[in-house]
């Protein structure tokens, strides 16, 4: 490894993490920063952009109307944050759903998009793109039945997680890449690079998602490694002992940078501020060694 693929692996290790990275210049050469970024990696709501390109899609072909209103019901409301959360069902266009999947990572909202355009959608998103590597199985919805399933529990999610052994815990499908929805970090800033080049969907489409990424509401992990002057536009991934971002940082002289950063905790604390943290000095390191390296 380089001296900076060095530093960002000590990053981690001191977080009590291991952490996965590329990053690369969008529509730039060869240069890249690379730790363990062609191992498989948990998705976790990373998976949520490739959703978006195929919902902007959709509407960009016509075949969605996105100021059309649909109910988010009790099917959907499993907890959390946005739609996912609220104790009534909810009405909103197909746009909002799709601003709150990417902005806050509504789990409800995700779903919804995902049953309206439908698994083939999204596959072909990564299939135009040659993402061999990355697979998605199912939403929001599959991903927790997994969990029931692997806890031999019903009812509520919480209540499973909180009842879980800490063996149980580390043995779920969702931490599993090879049993989960699943990437690895080049190909998830190969699907950025593609997303912000135009080269993922129509250039309106793409306009489409990159808007949205870039109005997330969380600036713990990426944003904290930057100062105010720096855009950016990302997308989170969160479940125990896995803290991932995926995203596009902007400077003000235009150039831009893919990163993906994804880690795996030594522990299933709920709050991990040390690897959030860490991911935003990851990239920072990685985004200053292009810059300095590819002037």
């Amino acid at each position: 490894m380089t001296g900076v693929e060095d530093e960002i692996t000590a990053i981690f290790t001191a977080a009590g993490a291991r952490g996965f990275v590329h990053a690369r210049e969008i529509g730039g050469g060869p240069a890249e920063v690379a730790v363990g970024a062609d191992d498989p990696v948990v998705l976790a709501s990373v998976f949520k952009i490739p959703v978006a390109v195929a919902y902007a899609r959709e509407v960009v072909a016509g075949r969605l109307d996105e100021t059309e209103r649909t109910r988010v019901g009790k099917r959907y409301r499993i907890g959390g944050i946005g739609t996912a959360g609220c104790e009534d069902d909810v009405e909103m266009s197909w746009r909002d759903l799709a601003l709150f999947m990417l902005t806050m990572s509504d789990n409800a909202a995700t779903d919804v998009i995902y049953h309206r355009v439908g698994q083939n959608a999204v596959d072909r998103v990564l299939a135009d793109l040659d993402l061999g590597r990355t697979r998605l199985i199912g939403c929001c919805e599959d991903l927790f039945a997994s969990v029931m399933a692997d806890l031999g529990a019903d009812g509520d999610l919480d209540a499973a997680f909180a009842g879980a052994t800490p063996e149980q815990t580390w043995k779920l499908s969702v931490l599993d890449p090879e049993r989960t929805s699943s990437s690895t970090p080049r190909e998830v800033t190969t699907l950025l690079d593609a997303v912000w080049t135009d080269r993922a969907a129509e250039p309106a489409a793409c306009e489409k998602v990159r808007s949205m990424m870039a109005r997330q509401i969380w600036p713990h992990r990426i944003s904290s490694g930057f100062g105010a002057d720096v855009t950016i536009a990302a997308k989170t991934g969160t479940l125990p002992a896995v803290r991932n971002e995926a995203g596009v940082v902007s400077f003000p002289d235009g150039r831009r940078f893919a990163v993906a950063v994804f880690t795996r905790a030594d522990s299933l604390d709920e709050r991990q501020p040390a690897v959030d943290a860490g991911i935003g000095a990851a990239a920072r390191l990685a985004v200053d060694h292009l810059r300095k390296e590819t002037p």
